[in-house]
């Protein structure tokens, strides 16, 4: 188009876009499309990279945790030397962890506890099967004092000690996790599958990472050895008041290391709730400092040193009821020579391992229960049941019982 001059006349800006309101025909909406177009690429290019941006803290962080883990080959070598008598594998898919709980006192905050000689010792143990269900968990204490025979084992010098028959906790002391291990499965015949090693940071920071955990204290506790003094009623407690509560033994009822380890066994179950209930396994916000603090001083083989292999087995464990996740103590009685010492309690002990060798069911009852049924004097013994087809009974709780109500 031209002008009346003739010159060519300069575009209609102005109908182009009153035409590029997208209500006209045609190509009028070309204008908008292309700014349109340049909003999306960079809507785009922004979203990419806040996927990238999280993608990369999201593997930092995944690098962070795993690199807390470390992982024990020193056992795995020992065990694989001894593999041939060792016992056969639960059936069924069903698992067995043994967790131990290092006395150390070296790492910060623990010199409080004791001075660090160099020597670890068991301070709990505990020996969980997971059944091949996965709908139910037994953990199983072993006192430190049962007076067990320990196979000679390599130590931490590379020399070998002799066999003794020897108080429980003192295998750790001559050969770490491999000879703990080899001592429980010639005690029970159960084949112990993965090992955890947290000492008393670890579970320090664990009970802090989850918020406190809340127990009832029937009478108040002043315990100068557990750095522990609190009154008698509901106490929800941080890592360092729960780590002296299930330390504790001369302050607390008869100072045995019976009912410690009751405490203890009724303190993991009202942690299990803890996570459970407060959806820490669904939020990444909340589990990120459980795992955190759970891998920072964990030890464990291979077949666990890893993200992955932790998340699975957690996510295995989802489904158990709380009333399916048992606690009860190795059937024992006091040994005749030294009341101080423990022996096991036959045939309470052998009906119990081998109801683990078999990943069969498990039956737990409070101990008044047991007593009355049972009328078995021996410590801990436990079985209710006297017909050899039903399923036994062993005093012990669940972690429902575990709760304060």
């Amino acid at each position: 188009m031209t002008d009346s001059a003739g010159t060519p006349a300069e575009p209609d800006d102005t109908a182009e876009h009153a035409a590029g309101d997208g209500s006209g025909a045609g190509g009028g909406g070309r204008g908008y499309g292309k700014r349109r177009h340049r909003s999306m690429r960079w809507v785009a290019l922004g979203v990419s990279l806040l996927v990238l941006l999280g993608s990369g803290v999201g593997w930092w962080l995944y690098r962070k945790l795993e690199g807390n883990i470390t992982t024990d080959l020193t056992a795995v070598e020992e065990l694989e030397r001894y593999d041939r008598e060792r016992p056969l594998p639960a059936p069924h898919g069903a698992q067995n962890i043994l967790l131990i709980g290092s006395d150390s006192r070296a790492g910060a905050d623990n010199g409080k506890y004791g001075r660090d000689k160099g020597v670890q010792r068991s301070d709990t143990t505990i020996l969980l099967h997971i059944a091949g269900d996965r709908r139910s968990v037994t953990a199983v204490s072993v006192p430190r004092d049962l007076l067990v025979g320990i196979p000679s084992c390599r130590t931490a010098e590379g020399t070998r000690s002799r066999a003794q028959y020897a108080q429980f906790n003192s295998a750790f002391a001559v050969g770490g996790a491999a000879c703990t291990i080899r001592t429980v499965e010639r005690l029970t015949g159960v084949r112990i599958d993965h090992h955890m090693v947290v000492d008393f940071h670890g579970f320090k920071s664990m009970v802090d990472a989850v918020g406190g955990v809340t127990v009832c204290l029937p009478a108040p506790i002043d315990d100068a050895d557990a750095h522990l003094r609190l009154k008698a009623g509901k106490h929800t407690l941080n890592g360092e008041q729960a780590l002296g509560y299930v330390r504790a033994r001369k302050s607390l009822g008869n100072g045995s290391d019976t009912e410690r380890m009751d405490r203890q066994q009724q303190f993991l179950g009202a942690l299990f709730n803890k996570i459970q209930s407060n959806g820490v396994l669904l939020n990444p916000a909340r589990l990120y400092p459980v795992l955190d603090a759970a891998t920072r001083s964990l030890t464990t083989d291979p077949g666990l040193d890893s993200l992955k292999d932790l998340f699975d087995l957690a996510r295995s464990l989802r489904g158990v009821p709380t009333e399916r996740v048992q606690f009860l103590t190795v059937p024992r009685r006091p040994y005749p020579y030294d009341p101080n010492r423990d022996v096991l309690a036959q045939p309470a002990a052998s009906r119990l391992f081998e109801r683990l060798r078999k990943d069969a069911p498990v039956r737990v009852v409070p101990k008044e229960t047991t007593a009355s049924t049972a009328g078995d004097t021996e410590r801990d013994s436990g079985t209710g049941s006297q017909n050899p087809s039903a399923t036994p009974t062993f005093s012990g709780t669940n972690a429902t019982s575990a709760g304060c109500g």
